[in-house]
């Protein structure tokens, strides 16, 4: 039997493979002490106290932030949550079909998405709202998908961001067939070279796609930055049943580097963020990183968590708040005062309205759009299917049902 560290920490030669078909009591209490804590290997520059961090590998990629830059972190991050609580509601009150929510991932998100570049492409999962928010989409844009009148509305090629991918994974495979295009048309190699982000969350990593996709990038040194989400949770399964190794850890068994930052620390993701994709710029990717986080809300909407995990877990993270050590920072480095607080909060408030009102007044979308952008090119049996429903609709009382 393997020990606990072996289960959440294991190095080749140091002890033999556990061979139980579930976790011992000590290998359970090891890998939530490892959830707790994040592992020696964890990047941290900001403290949940937020207390302020150095690190020599990683500084230097944040030596340009001001104190205008944290505050527009923050206000990222408070407008960007107070969109998925909006949202969240508006499910509840049968406005959309369900919701993803982000609540807890907010640093992760707007760390990675600030240190994108216009022309790097980014391949979502279906929670990115904080990514898609940095890539300039509204969230009123996201609505659509989750009260079931478009796949997404918004242009994937000026925005340089991809619909949200519903399937588990499958993202990771169009992502790793991008970037391989980005390299074979010599668009990395100096500075001003392109890259790729695709997100997904850590129970996505036993997905066969995603494993495909790390061999396709690897074996073409594709520009393409893995960006796993680690939530600690895959719906109701927790990471230490999803692998004996740390996920970042994955990545070295593919041939490139992997590293595990603190997702709730912003300014440290938007660090380790920044360095990844400088490296696939120059063609030195892939890069794995693992952003370290917690999903303080459900699954989805449909998701009861309560069924699966302890309260003192999340209040455990409560205290790691990713909006709250930068508001502490804030305060106690005299980089904003009550005003500013106050502006965000109103913007946020606006913000909510205006989501709400858009999400309430929505039109259904004509019956003939579910036809469309099926085939690049026309289809006659097609045409026909679309020609006789909407024949049929038409025989209704107001012409359609």
């Amino acid at each position: 039997m393997s020990s606990p560290e072996q289960w959440t920490h294991p190095e080749p030669g140091e002890a033999p493979p556990a061979t139980a078909a579930a976790p011992t009591k000590e290998q359970v209490i090891a890998g939530l002490r490892a959830t707790s804590e994040g592992g020696p290997d964890l990047v941290q520059l900001m403290t949940p106290e937020g207390e302020r961090v150095h690190d020599e590998r990683f500084d230097p990629w944040v030596e340009d932030v001001t104190a205008d830059d944290l505050r527009n972190l923050y206000r990222d991050m408070v407008l960007v949550r107070r969109a998925d609580r909006e949202a969240n509601a508006l499910q509840r009150q049968g406005q959309l079909g369900i919701w993803v929510p982000l609540l807890g991932q907010e640093a992760a998100q707007i760390g990675v998405g600030r240190a994108l570049r216009q022309t790097d492409m980014v391949f979502p999962s279906y929670r990115e709202h904080g990514v898609a928010w940095c890539k300039g989409i509204k969230p009123q844009e996201l609505l659509g998908i989750f009260r079931g009148t478009d796949n997404s509305s918004w242009d994937s090629q000026a925005t340089r961001f991809h619909p949200y991918t519903i399937v588990i994974g499958n993202q990771v495979l169009n992502a790793a067939g991008y970037a391989m295009g980005q390299r074979f048309e010599g668009k990395v190699g100096d500075d001003n070279g392109e890259a790729t982000v695709c997100f997904f969350g850590d129970g996505a990593t036993s997905q066969g796609d995603v494993h495909e996709g790390f061999v396709w990038a690897a074996v073409y040194d594709a520009p393409l930055v893995f960006f796993c989400q680690n939530n600690q949770w895959a719906i109701s399964e927790p990471t230490e049943r999803q692998s004996r190794l740390p996920l970042y850890q994955r990545a070295r068994g593919y041939g490139f580097p992997g590293i595990r930052v603190d997702g709730n620390d912003v300014l440290a993701t938007l660090a380790v963020s920044r360095w990844a994709l400088h490296e696939c710029r120059f063609g030195n990717g892939p890069v794995l990183i693992e952003a370290f986080t917690y999903r303080m809300d459900a699954h989805t909407t449909t998701d009861d968590p309560t069924r699966y995990r302890l309260s003192d877990e999340l209040e455990t993270w409560k205290l790691k708040d990713p909006i709250e050590r930068v508001r502490v920072h804030l305060v106690r480095h005299d980089m904003a005062d009550q005003a500013f607080f106050d502006q965000i909060q109103a913007d946020s408030d606006e913000l909510a309205h205006e989501l709400r009102e858009f999400c309430v007044n929505m039109p259904d979308p004509p019956l003939e759009s579910m036809f469309q952008n099926t085939y690049a090119e026309p289809n006659p049996a097609l045409d026909a299917q679309r020609d006789e429903f909407l024949a049929y609709s038409a025989g209704f009382e107001g012409g359609e049902r």
